[in-house]
This record gives structure tokens, C-alpha cells and sequence, in this order.
């Protein structure tokens, strides 16, 4: 069922021996360059036929109406209207404590105000087609209304029906969604990066999906027409790492929870006790025969899972790090001690009643993770993804003068003469140039550049 990977003794060839994701190379990128293009020119006349081609049916209009959100809403089960409201209140609560406070440095006479202003306007994509993904609207919406952003636009694949399931609708009412377009695919990425007659574009584009939805948030990103999370979130990937304390129904299931989602992602079992490898493949055997979505578990297995044997518990840590997986489960004896050798995941879980599970729908911290490796340089979605920083900057008349000379000298060593006559202006004749350079016009009271080196680093703001 799992690919076997016997890793012992690799020492310095590790990176080497293990297999990558494969995006799919120049193919994807050219079909969704395509259909970026298509929609840039056509707008919704290229979403419906798109929509046709992929989802299999045609749409009269593209935006799902308000009403229509609200009577989803109500006609949710009240038992299952609970467990998204319980889930977005641990999604908010968690963002809450994420939010960035303002704020106010000062050094030498130079006042800095850090604020943070949210985007006017998000979208936030949820995949669909093998799944329905209401945890994913809260994931995304939730936390870019508590990071203050006015309008979230929300953009999911039809069923078959042209309709959107209730479920994802009755999510979008509690996330506070304001527009709901029955779109996706690439396509739906293009309409809110360009915009079209029934979509307006947006500022910031979040969400998971597969590898052609990815592409396009990273094109459109790199077209400068709207900004993405650096995280590449594809399809999903899972890295268990068990021991002999690992009971073995526990780590397999856990193997293959991600593994449904369907094909291009990753699952792995890592491991240093050979009966471990064989109790939990014997076992995934067993649950994979008996699951429902035994299609898209095999078809993730077929060129994504993988049990991988090891030499103990730091090669282990070595081979978490280079696959840098978008959800590690430490199902070992002291999870805690290999934690702290963990340098990328996109979420950790710990000890075997932490299933990856609960993270993907209410722990607190958003389900949308980096994915293909970006881990090693991203994270998860957060509310910092919604907000800019923004820096407003004081000075007295008495602190140009302090500072002035050094702004002339450097402006001067680049050629800009503007710039540095931007400051002459300002200080008036005799107080500029080479002779204020000594005494009071100097920074820190020390003179010179060692006491602007310690101006700098006495007021040093605490986060850096």
C-alpha cells in the first residue's frame, strides 16, 4: 500500500534518496497561464465556459444570492450549525490573540508609530469537487474579519447542479462572508485578481486548492495585480512519526486522513522500529479496504506514500525537516523532546490524542498550510496575511538638525541631490554640510559612527 524506503545508513545522502513532489512541471503552468489570459480578456463570459469545461455545468449568474445564504443557514441542522459556530469561535478567539499591537518607538527625537491596517478587500477560495469544505471558509473568512478586512469575497466550485452546497453556505453566514461566487478552479482565482463585470477584484487572494489553483495565486501574485501568503497550499501532506508507543490503528489512521483529500499529495509513516512499519502498513491495509473514499486514498498512495525505515529518532527529525511537511503528528513516547528539533512544518501535532484532524477543524490556528516544501521559508495563514504595516514618522525642527548631516552625506554619496536638498531647505543657511558633522549635530552624543551604531541599537524596537 505505502512505497517502503529503507533510509538507514544514508548518512549524507539523505536529501538525495528522498522523492520530491512534482507540481507537474511547464504543463500546469501553461494551462493555467491560459486560462489567466482568457479571463483577463473574456471576464465572466470566460468563467461560465470554463466553469462548463471543468465543473460540468453552465451558470447564469456567477455570485450565489444573499438570501440564498441566509435560508442555508437556516436550514442547517441545529447539530451541525453548532459544530461550525463552536469551530469558528476557536478559529476567532485563536486569531484575536494573533492580532498585532500598535506600536510607538522613539529614538534621538525620531518618533515611529507602527500601525496595522487590514486590506479594503480579500478573497478567499475554498476547493470543492471530491469534497465539501466548510471548515476552509472559516479558516480563511474568519480570520481576515477579525484582521478588520470590510469586504471578504468567497469563491467555491459549483456541484453538478450549478448550486453550492448548504453546508459551505450556512459556514460563509457565520464567517460574515459578504459575497459568495459559485466559481473555481484557476478561473476563480483570475476573477478576483483582474476583476470582470460580476466580480470585483480584490487586494489579497488566500485559500487552498490544487495544484493548477495554487499556480494561479503565485502568477497573478508575481503580475503585482494582488498579494498571496508566500505558502504554496496545495494538496495536502502528511508526515506521522511513530514509535513503538504508538498504537498502531492511531498512526495509520492518520496516515490516510490526508491521503483522502485525493492525488498530489503526501503521506508518510517514519520510523525506526521495523514491527512499527509493519503493524501500521498491516493496519492501513485494513482501513484503507474499508473506507469510503478508497479511491482518492490509493490514488495519493500511488505516487505520494511512502514508510520510511530510519535509523532513530535524529535521522527522523532530518527527514521531517527536508520534506517539511504541512502537518507533522509525533505519535512517539516524548514528543516533546523531538519538538524542539523541528525547524519546518507547517503544524505539529503531539502524542496520540492530537490527531491532525483536529487541527483541520477547530484547534484554533487556520488549516491552510504550506504545502511542495514551503515551510521551509512560510506558515500558516494568519492575520498578518490580511494587514500592512503601516509607519508614521516625527521629527521636531531641533532633530533634522541632529540628523541632516548624515541624511545630506548619504544622499550625496548615492548622486540623488534632491534628496539631500530636501534637508538643506529644511536646516537653513550654516546649518548644513560638513561643518555640522562634530558636536551637536551628531546622533547618540558619542559622535562619530559608533554613536549612531548605539542610537540604533539602545533603541532597538522589541520585535525587531
Amino acid at each position: 500500500m505505502l512505497n517502503r524506503l529503507d533510509l538507514r545508513g544514508a548518512g549524507s545522502d539523505l536529501a538525495a534518496r528522498l522523492p520530491r513532489p512534482d507540481p507537474g512541471g511547464a504543463g500546469p503552468v501553461a494551462a493555467v497561464e491560459a486560462i489567466l489570459a482568457d479571463v483577463r480578456a473574456r471576464g465572466d463570459e470566460a468563467v461560465r465556459d470554463l466553469t462548463e469545461r471543468f465543473d460540468g455545468v453552465r451558470l447564469d449568474d456567477l455570485r450565489v444570492p444573499v438570501e440564498q445564504v441566509g435560508a442555508a443557514l437556516a436550514r442547517t441542522a441545529p447539530a451541525l450549525r453548532d459544530h461550525l459556530e463552536v469551530a469558528a469561535a476557536g478559529v476567532a478567539d485563536f486569531a484575536r490573540s494573533q492580532l498585532p499591537a500598535d506600536t510607538d518607538y522613539e529614538r534621538g527625537g525620531i518618533r515611529i508609530r507602527g500601525l496595522h491596517r487590514p486590506v479594503d478587500r480579500a478573497g478567499c477560495y475554498v476547493p470543492g469537487g471530491r469534497a465539501r469544505y466548510p471548515s476552509t471558509v472559516l479558516m480563511t473568512a474568519v480570520i481576515a474579519k477579525v484582521a478588520g478586512v470590510p469586504e471578504v469575497a468567497r469563491c467555491v466550485p459549483p456541484e453538478r447542479s450549478g448550486a453550492v452546497a448548504d453546508v459551505t453556505l450556512a459556514a460563509a453566514a457565520i464567517a460574515g462572508v459578504d459575497e459568495v461566487y459559485g466559481i473555481g478552479g484557476a478561473q476563480a482565482i483570475a476573477a478576483l485578481a483582474y476583476g470582470t463585470a460580476s466580480v470585483r477584484p480584490v487586494d489579497v487572494v488566500v485559500g487552498p486548492g490544487n495544484v493548477y489553483v495554487a499556480l494561479a495565486k503565485r502568477l497573478v501574485a508575481g503580475e503585482g495585480r494582488v498579494g498571496v501568503p508566500s505558502a504554496f497550499a496545495g494538496p495536502s501532506e502528511v508526515v506521522v512519526v511513530a514509535d513503538a508507543s504508538a498504537p498502531p490503528a492511531y498512526a495509520a489512521v492518520d496516515v490516510i486522513l490526508q491521503a483522502e483529500h485525493g492525488p498530489g499529495g503526501l503521506a508518510w509513516l517514519v520510523t525506526w522500529d521495523a514491527d512499527v512499519a509493519e503493524a501500521v502498513t498491516a493496519e492501513i491495509g485494513r482501513q484503507v479496504a474499508a473506507s469510503p473514499r478508497r479511491a482518492e486514498i490509493e490514488s495519493t498512495f500511488a505516487g505520494g506514500g511512502w514508510c520510511a525505515i530510519v535509523d532513530g529518532p535524529e535521522q527522523a527529525m532530518d527527514v521531517c525537516n527536508l520534506i517539511a511537511p504541512e502537518h507533522l503528528e509525533l505519535m512517539v513516547e516524548d514528543p516533546d523532546a523531538l519538538v524542539k528539533q523541528v525547524r519546518h512544518a507547517g503544524a505539529v501535532f503531539c502524542g496520540p490524542w492530537a490527531p491532525a484532524s483536529v487541527g483541520d477543524y477547530l484547534a484554533g490556528p487556520s488549516h491552510v498550510l504550506p504545502t511542495f516544501g514551503s515551510a521551509r521559508f512560510s506558515s500558516a495563514l494568519t492575520v498578518r496575511d490580511f494587514q500592512k504595516d503601516l509607519h508614521v514618522i516625527t521629527l521636531d525642527e531641533p532633530t533634522l538638525a541632529a540628523v541632516g548631516p548624515h541624511v545630506i552625506g548619504l544622499a550625496e554619496a548615492e548622486g540623488l541631490s534632491s534628496h539631500a536638498e530636501s534637508v538643506r531647505l529644511r536646516m537653513g543657511p550654516g546649518r548644513h554640510g560638513t561643518e555640522r558633522a562634530g558636536g551637536s549635530a551628531r546622533m547618540g552624543g558619542g559622535g562619530g559612527v559608533p554613536g549612531a551604531a548605539a542610537a540604533v541599537e539602545a533603541g532597538r524596537a522589541p520585535d525587531g
